[in-house]
């Protein structure tokens, strides 16, 4: 509660969301303090966005929204756009093992959200660095496909847009489909056969098709 100190602004200039009094930044005092989630500059107006509630913890899971579930994906250099994401970016998350006995690559999961990259959900970081792991919210069913997902093949990350809204589905694209091989399909020649009894043993002899 030191850090926090009460000024005076102009009603008309009030942030919205802003506290405007002690009592409502601590309403039990030193008891339940709040974390800042955050970044905050000094002098800066205390945002509820920027802090928990009162005696919550400031980690992962003061950012998850009911219902859902943290789940950590590896990653690395080569898995897609790890060193440009930030805590509260969406991301495309991308399968590539092998399908029916060829290699290929599927989207799992789309527009899923950051929470935390490595040990760390500040929004507010701007430099870039590669992560080894990113952490993202889904429901326990997405959970199990992304187990799944992580134990048969490698993720992959594509960074959606702030303000795409386009929902993708149905991604898949199988080795032959990269390179660009079409199946042929070799129709096989048909033979034709009467049975034909020689004393004791019965000969199967290829004669012309009549159809």
């Amino acid at each position: 509660m030191e850090d926090v100190a009460p000024v005076r602004w102009p009603e008309a200039a009030v942030p919205e969301g802003t506290f405007t009094s002690m009592e409502a930044l601590f309403p039990k005092g030193d008891e339940e303090l709040r974390s800042v989630l955050r970044t905050m500059e000094p002098n800066e107006a205390v945002m509820a966005v920027k802090v928990t509630e009162p005696g919550e913890d400031a980690g992962v899971s003061s950012r998850l929204t009911p219902g859902m579930r943290a789940f950590a994906i590896q990653t690395d250099v080569s898995s897609g756009v790890s060193g440009f994401l930030r805590p509260g970016d969406r991301v495309d998350v991308y399968w590539t093992g092998r399908l029916n006995e060829q290699n290929a690559t599927r989207l799992v999961q789309a527009g899923v959200k950051l929470i935390a990259i490595d040990q760390s959900a500040d929004e507010d970081r701007t430099f870039a660095q590669i992560a080894r792991t990113v952490t993202v919210e889904v429901s326990p069913e997405e959970v199990a496909r992304l187990t799944q997902a992580q134990a048969t093949g490698r993720l992959t990350l594509s960074l959606v847009g702030a303000e795409d809204e386009i929902v993708s589905n149905n991604v898949e694209i199988n080795q032959q489909e990269f390179l660009g091989i079409e199946e042929q399909v070799i129709a096989k020649e048909e033979k034709c056969f009467v049975r034909r009894r020689n004393g004791e043993e019965i000969l199967s002899v290829e004669i012309p098709c009549t159809n």
